[in-house]
């Protein structure tokens, strides 16, 4: 999973990232202070996985990666070239999913590029330029479309939908709360769209805020109504509570977040939201040689599971041996999960769920 995060200069979104990944990118009090965009990779944290560690003690533990990337700052105009405007949008066309990160703290020392604090309108300029870069992607596709009609009236159908969309985007309303049928979703990914991909709104707030509460910061209120009508999620992040707990021990950031009232960090709260909206799910692997986890979506069959893994694997896939995460700890051993018939055997139309431990067989 890859998740890009933008906003606009000096909203902090330089220094979440620093603070989720420990990437070290450069952070400073002035716009465009990110030119390329920086990348961390992260572990996804797994409780089950740690578990499985004790029980067999492997000699290779992978956990699931997230990729962040750090996109440059954006100013109005990026549409059309402005500031690093085409830069922009390339690097956001390649993520999986946008983490924008919106400004809902005052500090009078840290210089917004609009003046002031005004989350509607800094989301607005944002979607807008991304909905300005769909509609002339969406307009080259309807004049292809129709030019295609001539020959094929069965295309009627798809330019009727396209000029709908068109006049949603014209509406200031990102793709993906458009009203999509099933053949519509087919039909449009032949044009990614930047307002069609998810989107998790992370509210950057004080650490004030978060002490005392986070419903009472008025700027928060806004961006919660705003994901609510444009499809997206919305979490409350502090930077500079993420920075301070970056490099603590798990012990001692365990206690911090508590002192603050807080289950889990902002990374593993982005994490669980990110792989809610992409619709990922993990399974995993366990052996002395090697536990892991692998990302998939959910409703992948067995064989494709098994071709993440290998090719070889889903080629020749034979069957799958399947025991449930909570099956196996219950029992305490493999073995006694098979003695139990707890163990499952699975064919290629078997659906995978979410902490399935497996082992494939194949035959190349």
């Amino acid at each position: 999973m890859k998740l890009g995060m933008v906003g606009l200069p000096n909203v902090g979104k330089s220094t979440l990232f620093n603070a989720l990944t420990n990437a070290g990118a450069e952070s400073a009090n002035y716009p465009f202070c990110t030119i390329e965009p920086n990348v961390g990779i992260v572990s996804v944290p797994d409780e089950r996985l740690e578990k499985l560690k004790d029980m067999y003690n492997p000699k290779k533990f992978t956990p699931a990666t997230l990729e962040f990337v750090d996109i440059a700052g954006l100013v109005k105009g990026a549409s059309k070239g402005e500031g690093l405007g085409n830069k922009f949008l390339s690097n956001i066309r390649e993520v999986d999913a946008v983490i924008h990160v919106v400004r809902c703290f005052e500090d009078d020392n840290i210089v917004h590029v609009d003046g002031s604090i005004d989350p509607a309108r800094d989301i607005e300029t944002i979607e807008l330029e991304l909905i300005f870069s769909d509609l002339e992607m969406l307009e080259r596709r309807i004049d292809r479309t129709k030019k295609a009609m001539k020959g094929d009236k069965s295309l009627t159908a798809v330019a009727d939908f396209l000029e709908r969309l068109k006049e949603h985007l014209e509406d200031g309303k990102p793709a993906r709360s458009f009203d999509f049928t099933e053949d519509e979703q087919e039909w449009i990914k032949e044009t990614p769209l930047l307002s069609l991909k998810p989107v998790i709104f992370a509210a950057n707030m004080s650490e004030s805020d978060f002490v005392n509460n986070i419903d009472s910061n008025k700027h928060y209120s806004v961006v919660k109504e705003i994901a609510e009508r444009s499809a997206s999620a919305v979490l409350p992040v502090c930077a500079q509570i993420e920075a301070e707990i970056a490099d603590m021990s798990d012990e001692d950031k365990q206690m911090f977040l508590s002192e603050l009232g807080l289950e889990i960090s902002g990374l593993n709260r982005i994490i669980k939201e990110g792989y809610a909206l992409l619709g990922l799910i993990s399974f995993l692997t366990a052996g002395e040689p090697e536990v892991r986890a692998w990302t998939i979506t959910k409703g992948t069959k067995a064989p494709q599971a098994a071709g993440k893994i290998h090719t070889d694997f889903e080629k020749g896939f034979i069957r799958a041996e399947v025991v449930s995460f909570d099956d196996l700890m219950q029992c305490g051993s493999m073995a006694h999960a098979k003695e139990k018939g707890l163990v499952r055997l699975e064919g290629k139309e078997y659906v995978m769920q979410d902490g399935d431990i497996v082992l494939f067989r194949f035959n190349v």
